[in-house]
């Protein structure tokens, strides 16, 4: 009996880390698709909140993954997420042809904003002040924005979350 074993590590089984490009140079550190973090599932239960800023070390696609669990009713089911992403990158890639990984990277860093605003009050008056976004938090936005379109749109819908998530990812990636 012979076995055969991965000799390479590819999201699950399908997609290389190898070839992926992060065009913004302030956002390479936030995004960590390097084959460093490459894994076969997006789901190391890792413990990324445990210290400030570590939560960059943690891979993008398992952000993403840690993303779509939220809203009370999917709090914890991480497995159903892992399903989710998985089918959403198969959409993805028979619509575009392309690296899933490469188009969430894309799509990461069209959706995050570069400029936001802040309240400054002094003296009892209350002014909202423009302000410069962090590149942690630009990926934070980016991931939370994409997921919550994501999920908006397969509520009440007949398209599954995962057919929205593919929609979400395809569209912030060529940035319309």
């Amino acid at each position: 009996m012979t076995h055969t074993y991965a000799t390479e590590v590819k999201l699950f089984n399908k997609w290389s880390f190898d070839d992926i490009q992060v065009d913004d140079i302030s956002l390479e550190d936030y995004i960590a698709v390097k084959p460093k973090f490459a894994q076969f599932v997006p789901h190391t239960a890792g413990r990324f909140q445990a210290k400030r800023f570590k939560k960059a070390q943690c891979p993008i696609v398992e952000r993403l993954t840690n993303s779509i669990m939220m809203h009370g009713r999917n709090n914890g089911k991480k497995i159903m997420a892992v399903r989710i992403v998985k089918h959403a990158f198969e959409i993805v890639n028979l619509l575009t042809d392309e690296n899933p990984i490469q188009q969430l990277v894309n799509a990461a860093i069209n959706a995050s904003p570069r400029e936001d605003s802040t309240r400054i009050g002094s003296g009892g008056v209350v002014r909202r002040q423009a302000v410069d976004v962090s590149p942690m938090r630009r990926i934070n936005q980016a991931l939370y924005l994409i997921t919550q379109g994501a999920r908006a749109a397969a509520f009440r819908n007949v398209k599954t979350i995962a057919e929205c998530l593919a929609d979400e990812i395809i569209n912030a990636a060529k940035g319309s």
